[in-house]
């Protein structure tokens, strides 16, 4: 992180519990897909597709890295220990005292959320392998909930830690008994997939935000509607709700957020966070003063919750890759929309989710140092060439390098793959 912005985060950081203004925290290469805030409200962390978590005291970060993919989660356990999990498939708990990392195995698709039992001794995780996984903190084998026809989003503990709710892309809300872990019920058949969960169990509601748009309280126990939030069909991404204050957050996929105040439930606060995408994260702070949104920018914000909110927006600087085609080569737009996410052109790779593509031709694969390559790239004898780099878009990388950490994507046409092999060699020459 720059001077500058360290600086800044210290003044404005006299407690991450509820700092009362406006803030952020930049230093991520890459979008924030999660967010949470320690029991004791004076830490917090931050998942992101740059394959990293940041771990936040009086706005200065330290970074977590393990992770072979985007975290898409993360969860404290407690003021020492987190979780977390991501497009590797894998979970990881983390000692946040030593920064050491323990790797759980056993998903065999990507793990969109994880929950923690009310207690802190099992982490239930929501993989698109379609199953449910129970894990227990202090070791021992994981059990695989399987019924959803789909993949499954998002996980919530019962009160008691008896039970779990479920939401999939196949529409339903199930719920699990954990003594034995049999499906007792479908609480919900929305025919939409659902995204996302929150829940007050004393108080007895659920709600649920869902891909067509629908944002909806429920009766814990038996699925009668409460209150029906939908405005229109933007997806719901992220929910998050602070039960001492008795509010709900609700952010969709064009960078809306909600507040909600659930004793009479109405709409207290709404806003345009961002003006470019989506809301993945919400969590409010640990004092409920504050809310803390990620989305497509590197960067978390947070708004103070009772004063005039939107009066800051995330990041409005224009990606380049949200530019208009004709402001660009097309070699210049392949890049930018292909490729720039992970990569920079610059010697610096900006703690991006891949290497910088800076000197790329006539570069080993796998050798460029500061960069954790996968083991696929670093025994492979690729030499980044007009051809290799041709042959990577053309037959995707999970076939031309089977194994490697980049995302399944192809460049289907061949004169545009000409066209981003000619716009690299000039903008990431070595002379540049």
């Amino acid at each position: 992180m720059r001077l500058r912005a360290i600086l800044a985060s210290l003044i404005l950081f006299p407690s991450l519990a509820g700092a009362g203004d406006f803030f952020t925290l930049k230093g991520h290469g890459g979008p924030i897909a999660a967010i949470d805030v320690s029991p004791d409200g004076e830490t917090i962390l931050t998942a992101s597709f740059d394959y990293s978590l940041g771990l936040w005291k009086d706005g200065v970060p330290t970074w977590l890295e393990a992770h072979r993919a985007g975290v898409n989660t993360v969860k404290f356990v407690n003021d020492h220990l987190a979780v977390s999990a991501g497009d590797d498939s894998d979970l990881y708990y983390w000692n946040l005292e030593s920064r050491s990392a323990r790797r759980l195995a056993g998903h065999k698709g990507k793990i969109k959320s994880v929950a923690v039992s009310p207690d802190g001794r099992r982490v239930a995780s929501a993989s698109w392998d379609r199953s449910i996984g129970i894990w227990p903190v202090d070791g021992g084998e994981p059990e695989f909930l399987t019924g959803h026809r789909s993949s499954v989003n998002d996980v919530v503990f019962s009160g008691d830690g008896s039970r779990l709710f479920s939401a999939s892309a196949d529409g339903t809300i199930r719920v699990w008994r954990l003594s034995d872990g049999a499906q007792v019920q479908t609480l919900v058949r929305h025919g939409f997939g659902v995204n996302t969960l929150a829940a007050d169990f004393k108080n007895g509601w659920l709600a649920y935000g869902a891909i067509d748009g629908a944002a909806r309280i429920v009766e814990i126990e038996d699925g009668t509607l409460i209150k029906d939030f939908t405005k229109g069909s933007r997806p719901i991404l992220a929910m998050a709700a602070d039960l001492d204050s008795a509010k709900l957050a609700v952010g969709d996929i064009e960078g809306n957020i909600r507040i909600l105040d659930t004793e009479d439930w109405r709409v207290v606060r709404e806003f345009r966070a961002s003006l470019r995408g989506p809301i993945w994260a919400l969590r409010f702070s640990a004092d409920g003063s504050n809310i803390h949104a990620g989305g497509l920018d590197d960067a978390m914000y947070s708004w103070p919750v009772d004063t005039r909110l939107g009066r800051e927006r995330m990041s409005r600087e224009q990606f380049a890759f949200l530019r208009r085609p004709g402001e660009m080569t097309n070699g210049e737009r392949q890049f930018q929309r292909k490729c720039s996410i992970c990569h920079t052109l610059t010697p610096d790779s900006r703690r991006r989710a891949g290497p910088t593509l800076h000197g790329i031709f006539g570069r080993r694969a796998g050798e460029l140092s500061g960069y954790n390559f996968s083991p696929s790239l670093r025994q492979s004898d690729i030499v980044w060439s007009a051809e290799t780099i041709d042959q990577l878009f053309d037959l995707g990388p999970d076939h031309f390098i089977p194994g490697s950490k980049m995302p399944m994507q192809r460049i289907v046409q061949p004169q545009d793959r000409i066209d981003l092999i000619e716009y690299l060699r000039d903008a990431a020459s070595m002379e540049n």
